[in-house]
């Protein structure tokens, strides 16, 4: 057995807030690290906050948020972590995911399908990166000095592993980017996401992780952001971990923590007999201009019982009620402590709107104080 100890962090990050959030993902890869865990995949634009919309071309933007991937680097030893951030090259603004392997950034690969409909409005800041290529980055550190990273559609092989990414809306598609990756021989397939809240949307999510797991025989991982974010859209959180077919870890949903960790021991080598196993796995041996190694030892691993923790309410047959109540008593409390409001004033007219209005903010408070105490 070749086993890996992996983590999926899901932070609470609002847009703009550098310290806050800065701290939030230290912590996630502090506890990752008190847990055991090697490698650990964090959300989707985590540094930033997903909803800077226009702000994200505003000069010193991408300044600080690389400068704060270079802040958590410099904690990740003896560590794999992955982090979202917006990167702009060559006059092109990208939604990243930013790779960092024991104290270097070892390179970024961007999101090759933006999310456009409902919501969001992606191709507004970013452009989509085309499959197949790969370019350099040029970056000045705080330090002064001028590096270059690769950047584009990559594949990591850091030590004896091979790890990819789908971000986001990426695993949406009719051709996601993990069937390219399994053939080009990935390994683990980290997943960054900003996934909102949305009625039955939770299934989906674990649908494609599990089946993406096991149709392209990985370890995969989704981190999702939490909390409301900036006012208008609520993230549900609920990390995601599943191998070769299998759902190895599910983490808290709707939670008013700051970071939520899900942990799972992973097999790498019962998925690569897997791949070896199958007819219908054809790997391609064209891609290593696509793959970007990186020095790194493993270290091994015991296994371990893995237990999908998921509260009650999250199986029941009434769960869309639950949904409703948890995502909206989640949304005002975050609201509330984000804005620095001093509370809400209810306005009661006797009727069935303004009562659920009351319950809901009374359901705020008794959950946030049952998780955070008084």
């Amino acid at each position: 057995m070749r086993l890996v100890k992996v983590a999926v962090g899901c932070v609470n990050q609002t847009p703009f807030a550098w310290d806050e959030n800065f701290a939030h993902l230290r912590l996630a890869i502090e506890r990752a690290r008190a847990e055991g865990v090697t490698l650990l995949c964090l959300p989707e634009l985590a540094i930033t906050g997903y909803a800077c919309e226009d702000a994200f071309f505003m000069d010193g933007l991408q300044d600080t948020a690389f400068a704060q991937l270079e802040a958590l680097a410099a904690l990740t030893a003896g560590m794999v972590v992955v982090v979202g951030l917006p990167v702009y090259h060559e006059k092109a603004l990208y939604n990243a995911a930013a790779l960092v392997a024991d104290g270097q950034i070892v390179g970024f690969v961007a999101k090759q399908f933006l999310a456009s409909d409902g919501i969001h409005y992606e191709p507004r800041w970013f452009k989509p990166w085309p499959k197949g290529e790969v370019d350099h980055l040029e970056r000045t550190g705080t330090d002064g000095t001028t590096r270059r990273f690769p950047i584009g559609d990559l594949l990591f092989e850091i030590g004896d592993l091979r790890i990819g990414f789908e971000i986001c809306e990426d695993a949406w598609v009719a051709n996601r980017p993990g069937t390219d990756l399994a053939l080009r021989g990935a390994d683990i397939l980290c997943n960054p996401s900003a996934s909102h809240f949305a009625f039955d949307k939770f299934a989906v999510r674990q649908r494609f992780v599990v089946e993406g797991s096991r149709a392209f025989g990985v370890a995969y991982l989704y981190a999702n952001l939490l909390g409301n974010e900036a006012g208008r859209v609520v993230y549900d959180g609920g990390g995601l971990i599943a191998s070769n077919g299998e759902l190895c870890a599910r983490g808290r949903r709707f939670s008013f923590q700051d970071v939520e960790l899900t942990c799972a021991v992973v097999d790498i080598d019962t998925n690569r007999r897997e791949q070896a196993r199958r007819g219908s796995h054809r790997p391609r041996h064209d891609g290593e201009a696509l793959v970007v190694e990186h020095a790194f030892v493993w270290p091994a691993r015991k296994p371990e019982r893995t237990t999908r923790e998921a509260v009650s309410w999250d199986d029941h047959t009434s769960v869309r009620e639950e949904e409703f109540a948890r995502a909206v008593a989640l949304g005002l409390w975050d609201y509330l402590r984000k804005s620095r409001a001093q509370g809400y004033v209810i306005s009661l007219s006797g009727g069935a709107d303004s009562a659920a209005c009351a319950v809901l903010v009374a359901l705020a408070i008794q959950l946030a104080f049952a998780e955070l105490g008084p």
